[in-house]
């Protein structure tokens, strides 16, 4: 590859050439590289860490944040090498300029046309090929912001420069390795910027499918829980994972049959073990129409147990808003029904058995009876609020529309959250989720309608904040990853979810509640959440959604870059470095898909067996002894 013209031993006037590092050593072989700028001696050794590369242009103007390197012949940059240059003022110590490259362009001098490209080649027309670098400045030590001379020596960063450079030197033992840089050298993020210290929450960005957004949110959790920045909190740390797409996240326990010996290695190479999660339990809800509640779930067999919530819960807890959680409901005029019908069922809702039926009282003869099932509910609440003598003693005098709509929504709900809200099954033993039984905790929404998944993290997660503020302390840790942000949390519009997790967005850092958000176009997620998210992380993008201003923490060059970005590459923003990396994260070590699984490394001790066990058999208590 050619570079700058330049003749033997012309340094061009670059003060303080010897300078760009601290080591003897490194500054001869850096002086003697650019000597031979014209390329180098064929019979010497092959370059070594803190290579020279070029030389600061004077074309271009320098300035203490930006500056441009001439490329020597025989040398290259790429977008994101690290470089690093100096500058010698009087009275005062060295200056030390580290910064990425954003920009790179080649450009042959002394042609004018783009046809003189055929005269060149030719050699009809004199031409010397220039390759020149952007580089946008991370750190200046000591802090004197001056800009580098032109003809100051640029080499690449290695070792404790490139830690210097990229302030890895200042985060000390809160360092989570995130994958490998450009240079093949670790990446890591300040965990403080993680844990609640100095911020939370992390962002991920990226088109479904090609992004690995889950792969690379589940790697970090992987990198958090196994790098030793928690410490002797490490196993009390919680994960919630909702699982929105397929059963892919259902395997985390089971080690990759595909991982080669390679991929082992890079896992070595960032101290961490190349091994799948050890501790996982996974929630799905019930087989529709199965009297036993057995999970619905197919490749999985171990640690699953069901979910859904009782009738006897539904009111006791007042879980009636989530029933209307779709974003359409934002704009209703029926809303204001809701908390009164949910505080009436509060107030005279009364738990019937122990299968979560519910008896409701004050209302009339004809309704009085026990309710089992979602769709006795709503048949009970038509009954007695399209009774204009009835309705009175449940929304007032709310408008006739107003109850009308509020009826049809609630009679459109019956079929997807049948699933998950019932009160039939006599006797499951654990049914409800928990994250305490386990240090990652799944709950798999597949097989669910989107109103029930709706449903389903609304609950979960109001029932974890309070878990969080009852127990009074920041740590230990727990983690919730939730794909699909955009749907649950939108720009516009209002709803019960979205609000609990604006409140995870600005409480969740003191209450130790650290969301992982991940959706396909951060402009449609509302923008207080986005502004807490002190780590942002973008994969392969769409061309439009890239020119969104959500994505300005982006160069314009990582924009394009991250329209053409491959599976495993992200771009990772944090506040401690000014500029975001390129970054290629390790393959699973855990299965991802059913053809994947390997050995299992989980626990499970199974669910608590019933003391009857024909008491899952509905009706079972009401059939007479057969003799």
């Amino acid at each position: 590859m050619t570079g700058i013209s330049q003749q033997p031993g012309d340094m061009r006037g670059a003060p303080g050439w010897d300078g760009s590092t601290d080591d003897p050593a490194v500054r001869a072989d850096l002086a003697g590289r650019l000597h031979q700028a014209q390329g180098p001696d064929p019979g010497a050794p092959p370059a070594g860490p803190g290579e020279a590369v070029g030389l600061v242009i004077g074309t271009v103007p320098a300035t203490p944040l930006q500056f441009s390197v001439g490329v020597a012949q025989g040398q290259y940059l790429q977008l994101d090498d690290v470089v690093v240059t100096s500058r010698e003022l009087p009275g005062t110590a060295r200056i030390q300029l580290a910064g990425v490259v954003t920009g790179i362009e080649a450009v042959q001098e002394g042609a004018r046309f783009a046809s003189d490209v055929f005269l060149v080649q030719q050699g009809a027309l004199p031409a010397e090929v220039c390759e020149v670098a952007e580089v946008t400045v991370t750190r200046v030590e000591p802090e004197v912001y001056v800009p580098p001379l032109p003809g100051a020596p640029v080499a690449r960063a290695t070792g404790r420069q490139r830690e210097t450079a990229l302030y890895f030197d200042e985060m000390g033992s809160a360092k989570v390795p995130i994958g490998f840089g450009r240079d093949g050298q670790p990446v890591f993020v300040n965990f403080e910027f993680l844990d609640g210290t100095r911020g939370a929450h992390v962002s991920i960005s990226g088109v479904s499918g090609i992004a690995t957004k889950t792969s690379f949110a589940t790697f970090l959790l992987h990198s958090i829980t196994n790098c030793g920045v928690l410490a002797g909190e490490a196993h009390n740390t919680k994960a919630l994972i909702f699982s929105v797409k397929g059963e892919d996240l259902l395997f985390l326990d089971y080690a990759n049959s595909r991982l080669t010996d390679a991929a082992r290695a890079r896992y070595k190479d960032l101290d961490l073990p190349a091994q799948p999660f050890g501790n996982v339990r996974v929630f799905a809800p019930p087989r529709r129409g199965d009297p036993a509640g057995t999970p619905d779930v197919t490749a999985r067999d171990r640690a699953v147990s069901p979910f859904y919530w009782t009738l006897a819960e539904l009111c006791g807890q007042e879980l009636l808003p989530f029933v209307f959680a779709d974003a359409e409901d934002e704009r209703a005029q029926y809303t204001m029904l809701i908390g009164q019908v949910a505080a009436r069922l509060r107030r005279d809702g009364t738990a019937v058995g122990g299968d979560g039926a519910v008896k409701i009282g004050g209302v009339d003869p004809a309704n009085d009876r026990i309710v089992r099932t979602f769709a006795d509910l709503v048949d009970l609440l038509e009954a007695e609020l399209g009774d204009d003598t009835l309705r009175g003693g449940w929304v007032g005098a709310a408008a006739t529309g107003s109850v009308n709509a509020f009826l049809r929504r609630l009679r459109s709900a019956v079929r997807p959250l049948s699933a998950v809200i019932r009160g039939d099954l006599s006797h499951r033993g654990e049914r409800s989720i928990t994250t305490s039984r386990a240090q990652v905790t799944v709950i798999d929404l597949h097989n669910l309608p989107d109103r029930a998944q709706r449903f389903v993290v609304g609950v979960t997660l109001q029932g974890e904040l309070a878990r969080k503020e009852r127990q009074g302390t920041a740590r230990p840790l727990m983690f919730v990853m939730l794909d699909e942000l955009n749907k649950y949390a939108p720009r516009e519009g209002d709803s019960p979810i979205k609000q609990i997790l604006l409140d995870v967005a600005e409480r969740g850092r003191s209450l130790g509640v650290i969301l992982i958000g991940a959706q396909q176009t951060a402009s449609e997620v509302e923008r207080r959440i986005l502004a807490n998210c002190s780590i942002r992380v973008a994969g392969r993008l769409d061309a439009a959604e890239a020119e969104r201003p959500e994505y300005g923490y982006l160069p314009p060059a990582q924009r394009q870059r991250a329209t053409l970005a491959k599976p495993g590459t992200m771009f990772v923003a944090q506040p401690d470095i000014p500029v975001p990396l390129a970054v290629d994260f390790p393959f699973p070590a855990w299965a991802t898909r059913p053809s994947e699984k390997g050995v299992w490394s989980g626990h499970d001790p199974g669910p608590a067996a019933p003391a009857d066990p024909f008491a899952t058999i509905p009706g079972a208590d009401a059939d007479p002894p057969p003799f």
